[in-house]
């Protein structure tokens, strides 16, 4: 039996009201006061689709070890490399092996359910198992449009394996269009888009119907029949027509997101199709829909082992965990779509030394450290020689992974001199849970958040940008658990 065994989600802490986007943007276009409801989510300016890809990852893995891990696909239309592949970054954040298949999915929103559905069949296959499907997007729309409304950042993921599963694959139908209603160049940072009667009227409202009932009459099945009903649509009128057009019931078609999240591109059905396992029950079937360029069409049946899921925070757990952006310039300058000065210190050039950080990619990915063989002294950088000075054992050190292990707050301090486009940068040391200590940058909190003692865990987050050579960094941080 093949089909889903876990599931993860991820959405950023902070939220940005749309009416205070249109307060700001409201005179270029004032029929946008139709699209200022609700709030979206914004990254954090360390944050980008890899990092919240692995969080998302992070969040699927609960309950299972990462030694099980057979393979990693990233999916998104955001991907921070063209050529580097991002899936194994998302794979070292996971702490997973490197004796696995990785693979990334991009250039359409139906990316997710295309990685989605390449693991499905590389289980079936018997070539890969246990697959980590990660889908994240950070898209961009130009101050003042529709786009910059809308869309919002998230991030889903799946474990697919053939036992155990929660949600058995029984089986998906395809279309595939030059339909173009969004369209990004190869150098473009902003999304485009085309008129939207256009979009609505010859888009969602005739290809979304059309691959529902290509996979209803290819397996026997009603839209009727489904319990849930998943498929992308920020478009309120056109949701209810595609609705009434498959004759579904209202109760059963997942909500979108809209008002709380927003759009996320590639991700967006795979989060809907998260949220809705967090109440499926055995029996449920459940239809997930994606659409961009085409839709894919993926029928489920929920099975008894969705009980014995360990919890996890889901997409609903971190709705909860939500902080207020009340500031529209700052989400312009994290998402650099304005230049802003931060200083002498900001001119410092960050090279990436890729032989420096090929050497310590276990540690800086994974935050792998030692553990001393015959002491039990935990040490982070790694070390060939144990610091327990009633110890000093040379070469008798373990691996151990420090990124599962929270800790808690041995020092921390306030800086507005550093170079930060967050100010003021907040670092400090943390001591490890079973020993050790390494000095942190902290994010998604304030100063105010912090107090020795305090428990945190750790989120891999962007290091630093060099602007100059078009390159990310990434490694670990601490936020307040």
């Amino acid at each position: 039996m093949v089909g889903i065994r876990s599931y993860g989600g991820y959405v950023p802490r902070y939220r940005l009201n749309r009416f205070l986007v249109f307060g700001s943007m409201g005179w270029i276009n004032p029929a946008n006061m139709l699209n200022a409801q609700g709030e979206k989510a914004v990254a954090n300016f360390d944050e980008d689709s890899v990092t919240m890809a692995a969080a998302a990852g992070a969040d699927c893995m609960t309950g299972f070890d990462r030694s099980e891990v057979g393979g990693v696909y990233f999916a998104s239309t955001t991907a921070p490399f063209k050529e580097r592949l991002c899936a194994n970054l998302v794979a070292g954040a996971l702490a997973a092996g490197e004796d696995i298949r990785t693979a990334d999915f991009g250039n359409g929103l139906k990316a997710g359910t295309s990685a989605l559905m390449a693991a499905l069949d590389a289980a079936a296959a018997g070539t890969a198992n246990n697959v980590v499907v990660s889908a994240a997007d950070i898209r961009l729309g130009k101050m003042g449009s529709v786009q910059e409304l809308m869309f919002g950042d998230g991030a889903a993921a799946f474990m697919v394996g053939d036992k155990d599963v929660i949600a058995e694959f029984k089986g998906s139908y395809s279309t595939g269009y030059d339909f173009v209603d969004h369209l990004r160049g190869a150098q473009a940072k902003y999304d485009r888009q085309w008129e939207e009667r256009w979009i609505r009227d010859m888009g969602f409202d005739q290809f979304i119907p059309e691959v529902v009932n290509g996979l209803c009459e290819k397996y026997g099945v009603a839209p009727g029949d489904f319990d849930k009903v998943v498929y992308p649509c920020y478009y309120g009128g056109a949701r209810k027509a595609i609705g009434g057009k498959l004759g579904l019931d209202p109760e059963k078609v997942e909500d979108n997101l809209q008002a709380v999240i927003g759009d996320t591109g590639a991700a967006q059905p795979l989060m809907m199709f998260a949220k809705a396992l967090e109440t499926a029950k055995p029996g449920d079937k459940i239809l997930l829909v994606s659409y961009g360029s085409g839709c894919d069409a993926l029928y489920f049946e929920v099975t008894d082992n969705i009980k014995k899921l360990p919890s996890r925070k889901g997409v609903s757990g971190y709705l909860e965990r939500r902080a207020e952006l009340d500031n529209y310039p700052k989400y312009l300058a994290w998402r650099h779509m304005v230049d802003v000065d931060t200083g002498l210190r900001g001119e410092e050039m960050k090279w990436a030394r890729w032989s420096m950080i090929w050497r310590s990619h276990k540690a800086i990915l994974s935050l792998e450290g030692t553990k001393c063989k015959a002491c039990g002294t935990v040490q982070f950088p790694p070390q060939r020689i144990c610091v327990n000075p009633k110890c000093g054992a040379t070469d008798e050190a373990e691996p151990i992974v420090l990124s599962d292990k929270g800790g808690t707050v041995a020092s921390f301090t306030s800086d507005l001199l550093s170079a930060t486009i967050n100010p003021p940068a907040v670092y400090g040391s943390v001591n490890f849970k079973g020993g050790g200590r390494f000095v942190f940058d902290f994010t998604d909190c304030t100063v105010e958040d912090l107090a020795v003692g305090n428990p945190v865990d750790f989120s891999f987050r962007i290091k630093h940008y060099d602007e100059i050579r078009d390159i990310t960094s990434y490694f670990w941080k601490a936020i307040p658990a």
